[in-house]
C-alpha cells in the first residue's frame, strides 16, 4: 500500500491510496470528476484567432526537435504522444521542456501534442509543459467530446503561470467517428480553442475505411470538419501527406485541401513545409481581385449604393486577411491610386 498526491485542474491536492502500480487511467478519470464538482476558477479569456497556421509541423525525434529551432513552419508541434514509446515518455517530457525553455525568438508558434485525455499520461504532460513560459499552444489528440477540451483548459487555469495563461491556445485533433459526430459541441467547448485538425490515419482505423490515394473515402468527414470550423470561427487543418518524398502528391493534396476550404495542412517532414506554406496562400490574382472588391464596396457604401453582394465582400475580406497574415503585400487598386493627389492623399 502506498499513496501519492495528485494535482487536479482546480489545484486541489488529493491523496489517493494505491495498492499497486498501473492505475493511472483511473486516476485521470478521478481528476476530471473532482474538477467538475469543484468551485469555479476564473478563466483568462484569450483573444480571437489571429495566428496563421498553414503548416503544422510535428517534431518527435531529438534530432528533429533540436533542428526545429531553424524551421520556418507557422506552427511547430513537439510530440509526446504516438511517436514516443511508453518507456520514454518521461525522457521526452524533459527534453521538450528544455527545448521550450532554451528557445530563442522565433516566428513559429511553439506547441506540444500531449497524450490523449484519459490515457493516464496527460496529467504528467500538462503538469510539466504548462510550467514553460514559452509554451504557446497544446494539441489535444483523439478528441471525442467537449469535455476533453474543457479538461485541458482547466489545467491551464490551474497550472500555467499567470502571465502565460491568456496566450496558450488549444488545437483539437479529430481522429474518430465520435469526434466527427460531436464536432459542434467540440467547436464551442472553450474560448481557448483555435483550430480543428483532421487526423486521417486514426480516423480510417477507427471507422474501418480503406485508405486510398483518391482520399474520397474521407471526403464527408473532411468537409464536415471544414464546415464546422468555418461556422464557429476556427481554423481547419488538413490531413498529413504520408508520401513525403513525392512533391507532386503533396502539391495535389494541398490544392485539393485549399479548394475544400482548409486553411492549413499537417507536415511530418521539413521538406514539406515550404510547399505547404506557399500552397495555402491565396493566389496573387485572387488577392488583386479581392482588393478591388473591397475598395469598390467601400466607395459604393460612401455613396449609399449597395452594388456588390455581401457574400462576395466577405470572400474578399477573408482572402485579404489570409494574404496579410501570410506576409503577402496587399496591392492598391488602380482606381484608388488614380484618386490620390501629389501628397498621396485620397481626393
Amino acid at each position: 500500500m502506498f499513496s501519492f498526491t495528485l494535482l487536479t485542474p482546480t489545484t486541489t491536492r488529493i491523496i489517493i491510496p494505491c495498492i499497486r502500480h498501473g492505475l493511472t487511467r483511473n486516476f485521470s478519470r478521478l481528476a476530471r470528476n473532482y474538477a467538475s464538482d469543484a468551485p469555479k476558477i476564473e478563466t483568462v479569456i484569450p483573444p480571437p484567432v489571429t495566428r496563421t497556421r498553414r503548416a503544422l509541423f510535428y517534431g518527435s525525434e531529438e534530432r528533429k526537435i533540436k533542428s526545429s529551432l531553424n524551421i520556418s513552419a507557422d506552427s511547430i508541434v513537439y510530440d509526446l504522444e504516438d511517436s514516443v514509446a511508453f518507456n520514454r515518455k518521461g525522457i521526452a517530457r524533459e527534453m521538450v521542456f528544455n527545448i521550450l525553455e532554451a528557445a530563442v525568438e522565433s516566428k513559429s508558434e511553439r506547441t506540444v501534442r500531449i497524450n490523449a485525455v484519459g490515457s493516464g499520461l496527460e496529467l504528467d504532460d500538462l503538469n510539466v509543459m504548462l510550467q514553460s513560459k514559452h509554451l504557446e499552444g497544446i494539441v489535444i489528440p483523439k478528441v471525442r467530446s467537449a469535455k476533453d477540451i474543457q479538461f485541458v483548459s482547466r489545467m491551464i487555469d490551474s497550472v500555467a503561470p499567470d502571465e502565460n495563461r491568456s496566450k496558450i491556445r488549444l488545437i483539437a485533433s479529430i481522429e474518430s467517428a465520435l469526434g466527427i459526430m460531436n464536432l459542434k459541441e467540440i467547436a464551442i467547448s472553450d474560448p481557448r480553442l483555435d483550430a480543428l485538425v483532421f487526423a486521417a490515419e486514426d480516423y480510417c482505423a477507427d471507422v474501418g475505411l480503406i485508405r486510398t490515394p483518391s482520399r474520397k473515402e474521407m471526403l464527408l468527414a473532411r468537409q464536415t470538419l471544414v464546415t464546422t470550423a468555418s461556422a464557429y470561427g476556427l481554423q481547419s487543418i488538413d490531413l498529413v501527406c504520408v508520401d513525403f518524398r513525392n512533391d507532386d502528391v503533396l502539391i495535389e493534396e494541398c490544392k485539393e485541401g485549399r479548394e475544400m476550404g482548409f486553411l492549413g495542412k499537417q507536415a511530418i517532414h521539413p521538406r514539406q513545409i515550404d510547399i505547404i506554406q506557399k500552397m495555402f496562400l491565396p493566389d496573387e490574382q485572387d488577392v488583386e481581385r479581392a482588393a478591388r472588391i473591397v475598395y469598390g464596396y467601400e466607395q459604393h457604401a460612401k455613396k449609399g449604393i449597395g452594388a456588390i453582394d455581401l457574400p462576395v465582400v466577405k470572400w474578399a475580406e477573408r482572402i485579404l486577411s489570409r494574404a496579410s497574415s501570410g506576409g503577402m503585400t496587399i496591392p492598391v487598386p488602380k482606381e484608388k491610386k488614380d484618386k490620390k493627389d501629389g501628397n498621396g492623399n485620397e481626393t
